[in-house]
């Protein structure tokens, strides 16, 4: 394009935006809520403020629960780069600490849902502003708010399609909710840079000094009140103070048939949002399941008389039989079953053989390894895992044959399932078939 086009472009865009913006949402008047102004956007963007960034450490634990260094077969975010930077290995005390801080991120992010929603219904006005541009911070924060409204929308969707065991986003969905985090993360961070003085000030001044009337020919809005207040309001039907508690309701209305999902007990018949359908029952297997055994491919012939355990590791290996696996010295542990989905168990009584006691059986007995643990089932992911050392050590660690009592059912891991504790319920691997010690794993 010559000199003289793009001149021309240009003082034709200059003319368009001097002009004024075009019919429709671009015009201040397009919007009549009464509503709308600095001081309820402050409040909701405050509230997210403190959820977002629970939600945002939350995460990063789930993540790192994972033990995504300790071997690839593990990482499901290849190529992470400095993105893991924080990662640790991941502990085993207390026990409870996954299930705690996973149901707190996915309670607290359903919870969060009609914040976030009156949020975008109280700025959705400036998303529309005109000029689009007025100059280059302007434009890194519009650019900022792109990604923040859709890195938002993005996260709370996939987070809810995946509580509700809908996969049906392209790709893994830990990939993509990762890196998604990262992106709106970072967004957020911007945002807040410009917008955190202003919403402290919109709330400590409250809302009795905005505007709420038609602005007369020589008044002119606040820089921060211009795009949302309505210059020509429609009458209002409900109180800003109104429109909080009707917010405030909507999160209690979802925590109420959220939370008992990773509370258990009885207040798992209130957890409306959660899984359906994965329930197997009542008696000593009758608690919460994430795959049945028919879901993955598990056949009879899989985990029936011909089924077998090999250990191996240092250039030794031994294979057990069901009846030899169950001779061997057994060791009991009350531990929970908590899942990526924010679903967890209360304590189950599990009885099997320690790991520490089967990596003996192939010469590891004091300086205890990793070890990769391989199931039969065919289908889905997470066939196989690899525990850090510190798992395999501690004492209640089981490839658990038992729970509460009775055998494990197929759909709960028969014969032989992984249970450690403070892990991912993904990582306590069901119909285990072998177990490599060492630097195999």
């Amino acid at each position: 394009m010559s000199v003289s086009a793009l001149r021309g472009l240009r003082g034709r865009l200059r003319s368009k935006v001097a002009s004024g913006p075009p019919p429709g949402p671009a015009r201040p008047e397009f919007w009549r809520s009464p509503l709308r102004g600095p001081w309820l956007t402050a409040v909701f963007g405050l509230v997210l403020l403190f959820g977002v960034i629970i939600l945002f450490v939350s995460g990063l634990l789930s993540y790192a629960a994972y033990n995504p260094d300790v071997s690839p077969v593990n990482d499901q975010t290849p190529n992470k780069g400095l993105l893991g930077f924080y990662l640790f290995t991941w502990p085993t005390s207390p026990y409870w600490g996954y299930r705690l801080s996973q149901g707190l991120h996915v309670t607290l992010g359903i919870v969060l849902i009609p914040v976030l929603l009156a949020k975008l219904w109280s700025v959705i006005p400036k998303l529309f502003g005109w000029p689009p541009v007025r100059s280059a911070s302007h434009a890194l924060e519009r650019l900022s708010l792109l990604l923040l409204v859709g890195g938002a929308g993005f996260e709370f969707v996939t987070g809810i399609l995946n509580v509700q065991l809908h996969y049906i986003f392209p790709g893994s969905f830990y990939v993509l909710h990762f890196y998604g985090a990262w992106v709106f993360i970072g967004a957020f961070i911007v945002h807040v840079t410009f917008r955190l003085r202003r919403a402290v000030i919109a709330v400590v001044t409250g809302p009795h000094a905005e505007q709420h009337r038609p602005l007369t020919a020589d008044e002119v809005p606040t820089t921060d009140a211009m795009g949302l207040i309505a210059p020509q309001p429609a009458a209002p039907t409900i109180s800003r103070r109104g429109a909080l508690w009707m917010v405030g309701a909507g999160s209690a209305a979802l925590l109420a048939v959220t939370m008992g999902q990773s509370i258990g007990g009885w207040m798992r018949k209130t957890a409306l949002l959660a899984p359906h359908g994965q329930n197997p029952g009542n008696g000593p297997n009758g608690f919460q399941i994430n795959k049945t055994a028919a879901s993955v491919g598990i056949r009879a012939g899989d985990i029936g008389p011909a089924w077998r355990l090999t250990v191996r590791g240092g250039g030794r290996q031994t294979v057990l039989t069901r009846d030899a696996l169950y001779a061997l010295p057994r060791h009991e542990a009350a531990l929970p079953i908590a899942c990526v989905e924010g679903w967890s168990t209360t304590d189950q009584q599990w009885n099997g053989v320690r790991l520490a006691d089967l990596a003996a059986l192939v010469g590891f007995t004091d300086d205890v390894p990793a070890v990769q643990v391989e199931s039969v089932q065919r289908g889905g992911s997470f066939n196989r895992v690899v525990l850090a050392a510190n798992q395999v050590h501690d004492p209640r660690s089981l490839l658990a044959v038992e729970v509460n009592g009775a055998v494990l059912s197929p759909d709960h891991g028969y014969p032989a399932r992984i249970i450690v504790p403070n892990a991912p319920g993904v990582h306590n691997t069901k119909w285990v078939t072998r177990l490599t010690f060492g630097e195999q794993a």
